[in-house]
């Protein structure tokens, strides 16, 4: 085999000689006509898209960085055989998962790594429900590097928020903005701990709003390709605004890990939430005691639809709130309150957030026309859900 070092050092010598002997030559006079030399190759410009150059987070980063934290949630968990109890997203997870773990010790504490937000300078902190829940202790670490115990105000799993307190004062505050505004295609930030890596970012655009994810919630998700994994759960999504427009809750994967789509709670609908956390300590939410179905194009022409808007009812329940408002199977309703409704997931999140014992007009549309149903909302019950 030959050593590639000395081959290279023999190709130079020849093409040395070669210069030399070219610069040894008598100079020739030009010929009467030349060819036009060739223009110099330029390096590429940078690809912008109709003129405008990719977004800096640089002053995002600065400005709204401090308000992101790490949170540390503890809890007692019992090994299995030589495993620790480390749980998955958690950086020594891989290292235990492959060389086993400590010796069977019956319970010991296990970490659950998540980030969060700043809401208030006296302490209050957004984070996920999920990384918090079953906990014993949670410990939130600010980019300083104090650490505090943190209290659980309160924790809603349906929509996977929850809120924390920290006695301290004077703490960096995170801008809220407003989701509405997003548009597919806007370019977004994340700020967490992926893995434990604390305060990284990463960057992408806005996938689609609205989207419905098939684990029984009807939060209306922002959809993003932000690079979201196990210990990025709770942390904000930022808009080039310098606004957290959502959550970071979830992701479609067939791995564990990052696959490209990432999903985000709408920052309007976390804030409500945890502002009925923080006023009783839990949430509460209404019903009308309907079933609903998905409207597609099909259903709705042979309704007399000519969009596929709507809310459709696929069930009434007997004697409950949409029964005594004269709601019928096979209405389709397309307004509440003077707000559309155009899918099911719009239906679900204005009745959620309606207060019980508050009436609300609905429109729905019945074999070719509109009609007018006033209904009274009743609590969700936890066993309800």
């Amino acid at each position: 085999m030959k050593n590639p070092p000395t081959l290279h050092l023999k190709l130079l010598s020849a093409a040395l000689a070669v210069a030399l002997a070219a610069c040894s030559k008598s100079p020739e006079p030009p010929p009467a006509a030349t060819a036009p030399a060739p223009a110099t190759s330029l390096p590429a410009a940078p690809v912008t898209g109709s003129g405008v150059e990719l977004p800096s987070f640089v002053n995002l980063v600065k400005q709204q960085g401090p308000g992101v934290v790490n949170i540390s949630a503890v809890r007692r968990a019992q090994i299995q055989g030589n495993m620790a109890a480390v749980p998955e997203g958690h950086p020594l997870y891989e290292f235990f998962r492959r060389f086993g773990g400590q010796p069977d010790m019956g319970e010991t504490p296990a970490g659950s790594l998540g980030s969060g937000f700043i809401v208030s300078q006296d302490g209050y902190i957004l984070t996920n429900a999920h990384v918090i829940s079953d906990t014993d202790e949670v410990t939130v670490k600010l980019i300083s590097k104090r650490e505090y115990k943190a209290k659980v105000i309160g924790a809603d799993p349906y929509t996977d928020v929850a809120l924390l307190k920290i006695d301290a004062t004077g703490l960096p505050v995170v801008k809220i903005g407003d989701p509405s505004k997003l548009e597919a295609g806007e370019w977004v930030a994340a700020i967490g701990a992926p893995f434990g890596f604390d305060n990284s970012v990463t960057v992408g655009v806005v996938s689609a709003k609205g989207r419905v994810l098939p684990n029984g919630s009807y939060v209306p998700f922002i959809q993003t390709d932000v690079a979201v994994n196990p210990g990025n759960s709770g942390g904000p999504l930022f808009s080039t605004r310098g606004e957290v427009v959502g959550i970071n809750s979830q992701i479609y994967s067939q791995t564990g890990g990052y696959m490209g789509i990432s999903f985000a709670i709408p920052i309007d609908i976390a804030m409500g939430i945890a502002n009925q956390l923080r006023e009783f300590g839990r949430v509460s939410r209404g019903r009308i005691g309907v079933q609903l179905q998905e409207l597609t194009y099909d259903i709705a022409t042979s309704l007399g639809l000519k969009e596929a808007k709507g809310a459709l009812v696929a069930a009434v329940q007997n004697g409950g709130p949409a029964d005594r408002a004269g709601i019928q199977p096979g209405d389709v309703i397309v307004m509440l309150n003077d707000q559309p409704v155009q899918t099911t997931a719009d239906l679900a999140r204005l009745i959620g957030g309606t207060k019980p014992g508050a009436t609300i007009n609905a429109e729905v549309w019945r074999k070719g026309s509109t009609k007018t149903a006033k209904i009274t909302v009743e609590e969700l019950r936890r066993e309800m859900r």
